[in-house]
């Protein structure tokens, strides 16, 4: 396997689903806990992530001796490069000219990291720092125009280093630039695949859950619960509980959906359905800054989940189950990192099911799709024999409309959205376009629009409409939906969701926006 050390780069666990998608076993570690890591795993290569820190900065993550310990070969990304050439001796200042973006590489030719590849590339740079002096025995074998030393490489043909990012698909070569690293160099063989994931995940379920316990599961019914669901169902077979929370904050009519499509793919998934409407409406009363409003909805499904088990346990004549299964997946961990105690990591907002946790949580959390991408827990789940009536269906935010609605949350407001983003839905589906955009949905802006309608003023609301295309939900790009299924949408809203006059469309990428606005 390859491990990868992270020291808190939003792309670090990319790393990782980069080198499985080449078929080789990636694992992501800590550098604080990467000295142990390595002392006790079979590892054929080590990949140092990027960082938000400067090397010469007190205080910024260090490098780990078992890195150069271990004697295999050693490939550091930005950060992870500036980390190794000053270890070994090198300098690392601010760079005279930031490189942030698509920036053009040319290789040497002298080093395997860049076999088969053209002389000159496009490469993806993110860095305000960059290496002025090179360390004895390392030598540049690529340059760009604000960096001399792109790429190095040590006499010894084992380490390297890049100051471009070739985990982001901008850089144009870079599974090339990986698969020349983690074949060619490490020497891996093709041994990751969906069938191996799943078996290790089922593996890992039951060592944690003794033979009489019991797990609880929090299920929404989108892609994730659904497969976390699968897994677990595999490990523990009739001693899993699925609990389904309508919130309130759910779209039209998707409480009856989700326990029908459920139910039918699985008959023997016990599945508890718990009304909460007015718990949550209760918490969220006077509520508009969107952290609070995850804490706070994160707080309440806890607190349910516990009461929960404390009246299945009564049932059932046992132990209260102290297991609960989340179906929470790499994107959102990376965007509640220091919420979550990822070192050196920054909070884009915290996700209830990461972050927002309350302190006293008296369950022990299994997250068995916690290292995944979108993309691979639906390929895992295709694997285990969901149906696509399941997979296909767009990620829906465990607040659900709550964010999807700047400002405070009222039942007024919640019906107002739900009526729009059931019609841009519906309409999509209508023009077979559901499954041409990765996720879709209407936003509840906190604004008045002036109007006119039957000749007279109003001032109503303003609904947005968000489509993106994306594989991984770390980037995106807005989905170039036809304009006459911009306007019908449009039309049909205004026309039938009372309040609304005006409707606008969101085009922005991620980054700079995320998908969800809140």
């Amino acid at each position: 396997m390859i491990a990868v050390v992270d020291f808190g780069s939003q792309y670090s666990q990319l790393i990782c689903r980069r080198i499985r998608e080449l078929q080789v076993p990636a694992e992501l570690v800590s550098w604080q806990t990467a000295d142990t890591f390595l002392d006790i795993r079979e590892v054929r290569g080590v990949v140092l992530s990027g960082g938000p820190a400067s090397v010469y900065v007190d205080g910024a993550p260090s490098l780990p001796a078992s890195v150069l310990a271990r004697g295999v070969p050693v490939l550091g990304i930005c950060y992870g490069m500036q980390l190794l050439m000053q270890a070994l001796g090198g300098r690392v200042e601010p760079a005279t000219t930031r490189e942030f973006g698509q920036a053009s590489v040319r290789h040497t030719g002298e080093s395997a990291l860049f076999r088969d590849i053209e002389t000159e590339s496009s490469v993806w740079m993110s860095h305000g720092d960059r290496v002025e002096a090179l360390p004895d025995g390392c030598r540049s074998i690529a340059a760009s125009q604000g960096s001399p030393h792109a790429a190095v490489a040590a006499a010894d043909g084992r380490i390297f280093g890049l100051q471009f990012h070739p985990e982001v698909s901008h850089t144009v070569r870079g599974m090339d630039i990986l698969g020349n690293f983690v074949y060619g160099i490490c020497g891996c063989d093709t041994t990751w695949t969906t069938e191996e994931l799943a078996d290790a995940c089922i593996r890992d379920i039951r060592t944690r859950v003794p033979a009489d316990g019991h797990v609880l599961l929090a299920l929404s019914g989108g892609v994730d619960s659904s497969v976390a669901a699968a897994l677990v169902h595999r490990a523990v077979g009739e001693r899993l509980t699925c609990i389904f929370v309508n919130n309130g904050l759910l779209r039209m009519g998707e409480a009856d959906q989700v326990l029908r499509d459920l139910r039918e793919w699985n008959p023997r998934l016990r599945i508890e359905p718990v009304d909460a409407v007015e718990d949550f409406l209760e918490d969220l009363a006077g509520v508009a800054d969107p952290e609070r409003k995850r804490t706070r909805i994160g707080h309440r499904f806890v607190r349910i989940f516990e009461r929960e088990a404390a009246r299945l346990a009564g049932a059932w004549g046992t132990e209260v189950p102290r297991f609960l299964v989340q179906g929470t997946i790499y994107p959102d961990v990376i965007e509640s990192a220091s919420g979550s105690g990822e070192a050196h990591a920054q909070t884009i907002k915290t996700h209830h099911n990461v972050g927002g946790l309350p302190s006293d949580l008296d369950f022990e959390l299994i997250e068995p799709l916690r290292m995944l991408f979108k993309d691979e827990v639906r390929r895992l789940g295709a694997g285990l024999g969901l149906p696509a009536s399941l997979l296909e269906r767009h990620p829906f935010p465990g607040p659900g409309l709550a964010v999807r609605m700047p400002g405070e949350v009222t039942w007024e407001r919640l019906e107002t959205l739900r009526r729009a983003d059931a019609i841009f839905l519906e309409e999509l589906r209508r023009a077979n376009l559901y499954t041409a955009t990765d996720q879709a949905f209407a936003v509840l802006l906190p604004v008045q629009s002036v109007g006119v309608m039957g000749d007279g003023r109003t001032l109503q609301n303003v609904v947005a409409l968000r489509a993106v295309s994306t594989s991984d939900f770390m980037t995106a790009e807005w989905t170039r939906l036809p304009w006459d299924l911009v306007a019908q949408v449009s039309t049909r809203i205004v026309n039938e969701v009372p309040g609304v006059n005006r409707v606008v469309l969101d085009v922005s990428t991620k980054p700079p926006a995320t998908i969800e606005w809140e």
